[in-house]
């Protein structure tokens, strides 16, 4: 429907080229008797052209080359807004289509031939994934798989470094519990992991190895050994909830390969970056920011925007169209250090695009789960996935924007009833398998003969719903806001049901059964197609 009338507006264009000057909107009215599509493009143009906007809105509609067996008219309403009304023998052939397009209906290729590469997750292994890592995993793997149903080719990354002192802590963090399992008597620093998970790894070391460690470096088999049990945890986490990395990429490598030195000595030479105190700083405050900011301390180590720098430079140098980074908001007031370092050094920066996620907080029986990590009594996301299910974790971390606070509600997640939406989604996929199976039984097959007989206002309700699955998914991608997804979803299950609970079908004329048919599976479609982006499941039996 929309499609049919911007490539209207593309032809009328050609006479009225005012009409390329605006940007303006086609939107679905509150009221249905305001049609089923309008736009302010009059008004907008009013101040513009000095002119009235009906004056302007006729215009427009007396140029229109439009097909009436689409369209059934046009009206002009309020100060000058033009509205639409389609022909309701035209709305039912959006489920021939979508028959004919099944798992690819809602596709594009509008950015077909495009490159993008989506960074997230991207925790050092230290320890499991906790709730917090949770949200950003969904966010960006379904993100990644919108960018992908627009067209783009997509990379999933997952940038750690396994240097430094938190990887030290870790390393000294078995040593201590390896030695107490040998029966020494310890300090264990309070700043240390605390987690059960490191008495774990210090356990399997004294079974496979008894004493003959006692004496080794905590950098070590310490420190070795407990990277590469975290990280093959991470990995069957990632996995239990469906995300599956292309590229692993080690800060450490940008050390040992060179940039980090190739980086300094560019900023140097560009006078971007001068000494003082014994540390080295980066001229933001030339750039536009605040203030300058220490690049590499006085200890010789560098802060994170030295590496994050020479990271993306080699982002820019794989050749992405499009590279998006998904942060928590820990990290709003520094990732646009990093972006104006870029700048300076000649990166085009609006091929970068900064997402920021709030946080997570769990909620049982009404009551904030108080987290700590320090004190390792956080809710690892295993925890979470256990408890509730991997279909569950990731709706409940999508279904509201990532600009938004988010409270996990366990108990609601638990229910399995109308009120757990994602419950909700899964049974009107599932009541539409119910309904085809009996269908069989009843000899009534699908039929595309007698769509016309879609004609009550549920039904036509439904089939403008799935005409709007495709802009749903196009303008959820190119704003990154996946739970515009969710939102149709559970909008669409909810005229599914009124369309199931109004309008029969066994027991209806058999064409008009025949049809609903159709439409039913139409709806089935759009619901597992919604789903898959979401990367949540859609059953048949519940």
């Amino acid at each position: 429907m929309k499609k049919y009338l911007i490539e209207l507006f593309q032809k009328t264009s050609e006479q009225l080229v005012y009409l390329n000057e605006v940007d303006f909107i086609l939107s679905i009215p509150a009221q249905k008797s305001h049609g089923d599509y309008s736009t302010n493009v009059a008004m907008l143009l009013s101040k513009k052209l000095k002119r009235n906007p009906k004056e302007i809105a006729e215009e427009i509609i007396s140029n229109f080359d439009y097909d009436k067996s689409i369209i059934e008219k046009i009206e002009i309403a309020g100060p000058g807004f033009i509205n639409f009304f389609f022909k309701k023998n035209y709305l039912p052939s959006i489920v021939k289509y979508i028959l004919n397009e099944k798992d690819d209906y809602g596709k594009s290729k509008k950015y077909s031939g495009k490159k993008a590469l989506v960074e997230f997750i991207s925790a050092n292994p230290t320890g499991p994934l906790t709730v917090g890592h949770g949200r950003n995993a969904v966010i960006g793997d379904t993100v990644a798989n919108l960018l992908e149903w627009i067209g783009y080719k997509i990379e999933r990354e997952y940038y750690f470094n396994n240097a430094g002192r938190q990887m030290r802590v870790l390393g000294d963090s078995v040593r201590l519990r390896y030695l107490e399992l040998l029966g020494e008597g310890i300090e264990f620093p309070e700043d240390y992991y605390q987690g059960e998970y490191i008495k774990e790894i210090a356990q399997k070391l004294r079974d496979e190895f008894g004493d003959s460690l006692k004496n080794e470096n905590p950098d070590g088999i310490f420190k070795q050994r407990a990277e590469k049990e975290i990280f093959e945890d991470i990995i069957k986490t990632m996995q239990s909830i469906k995300i599956k990395m292309n590229n692993f990429f080690n800060e450490h490598s940008l050390y040992e390969e060179g940039k980090i030195k190739s980086l300094l000595d560019k900023l140097a030479e560009l006078n971007l970056s001068y000494e003082k105190d014994n540390a080295v700083w980066l001229k933001l405050t030339a750039l536009g920011n605040d203030q300058d900011k220490v690049i590499v301390k006085s200890s010789g180590e560098p802060t994170y925007r030295l590496p994050d720098i020479a990271y993306h430079i080699t982002k820019f140098e794989r050749g992405y169209d499009l590279m998006v980074d998904l942060f928590g908001s820990d990290h709003n007031a520094t990732y646009p250090d990093v972006l104006a370092g870029l700048r300076a050094l000649g990166y085009d920066t609006n091929k970068v695009k900064v997402l920021i996620h709030q946080f997570v907080t769990i909620l049982q029986k009404g009551e904030v789960v108080k987290m700590s990590t320090r004190k390792a009594n956080y809710i690892t996301l295993d925890e979470l996935i256990n408890e509730v299910g991997p279909d569950v974790v990731r709706y409940f971390f999508i279904m509201r924007s990532m600009t938004s606070h988010l409270n996990f509600d366990l108990e609601l997640a638990k229910k399995h009833s109308d009120e757990n939406p994602v419950f909700y989604l899964q049974y009107a996929h599932a009541r539409i398998s119910s309904i085809l199976r009996m269908t069989k039984d009843e000899n009534l097959i699908p039929s595309l003969e007698n769509l016309d007989l879609l004609t009550t206002d549920v039904e036509q309700d439904l089939l403008k719903k799935l005409f709007e699955f495709p802009e749903v998914v196009l303008i959820s991608a190119e704003n990154y806001e996946p739970h515009k997804i969710a939102n149709y979803l559970e909008e669409l299950a909810a005229t599914f049901h009124k369309f199931y609970t109004e309008c029969r079908i066994i027991g209806s004329e058999k064409n008009l059964a025949e049809a609903r048919i159709s439409l039913a599976i139409a709806t089935q479609i759009v619901l597992r197609n919604g789903l898959s982006i979401l990367g949540v499941s859609a059953p048949n039996k519940m």
